[in-house]
């Protein structure tokens, strides 16, 4: 099986970071990893990410909730039923409240779920190669390729004039 290839470049700007992710996924190479010192648009406009799925897993839940809260209710009132000054056994507006509180508990718990779940954490996989002055404020970008893209990947970070180039040879994929 082909032999696995990963480059770490460290570049000063973020200009330069955010030429390189840009070229690199011009040419199909989508394995990439950014470090940065702070959040960054640019970088993740770069590397093409969207919306976080995150608010729809909040959305299911705490609809979810609320309609648990509101089976709940109803069927509690229903098994039990307490007639009381001619009142329905079902009484909407006596439920609200819990209906409200079942919504955002599961809203809150599903919202928690979906970003473990997003974020890939807890992260099991270690991290091949990191320089920690990606934390004292220079850019990193961190790329896998296979051998016959290495070439390729490897001309397009020297092009953008990194400071720091690493390359390390990942394995042939079997383990």
């Amino acid at each position: 099986m082909d032999s696995r290839f990963a480059f770490l470049a460290s570049f000063s700007y973020l200009d330069s970071a955010v030429k390189a992710i840009e070229r690199l996924r011009k040419e199909g190479l989508r394995e990439i990893t950014a470090y940065m010192p702070y959040p960054e648009h640019e970088i993740e406009d770069a590397l093409g990410y969207g919306q976080s799925p995150v608010r729809v897993w909040a959305l299911v839940g705490g609809l979810c909730g609320a309609a648990g809260g509101l089976a709940f209710t109803s069927f509690t009132s229903m098994d039990w039923p307490l007639v009381t000054g001619g009142k329905p056994i079902l009484s909407i507006p006596a439920y609200i409240i819990i209906v409200f509180e079942m919504m955002v508990l599961f809203g809150a718990l599903s919202t928690v779920i979906g970003f473990f779940i997003n974020s890939r954490l807890p992260q099991t996989k270690p991290l091949v190669i990191y320089n920690p002055e990606f934390s004292a404020g220079k850019y990193g970008v961190y790329i896998e390729v296979s051998e016959a893209k290495k070439e390729q990947a490897k001309q397009i970070l020297i092009a953008e004039d990194p400071d720091q180039l690493d390359e390390h040879q990942l394995g042939d994929g079997h383990g």
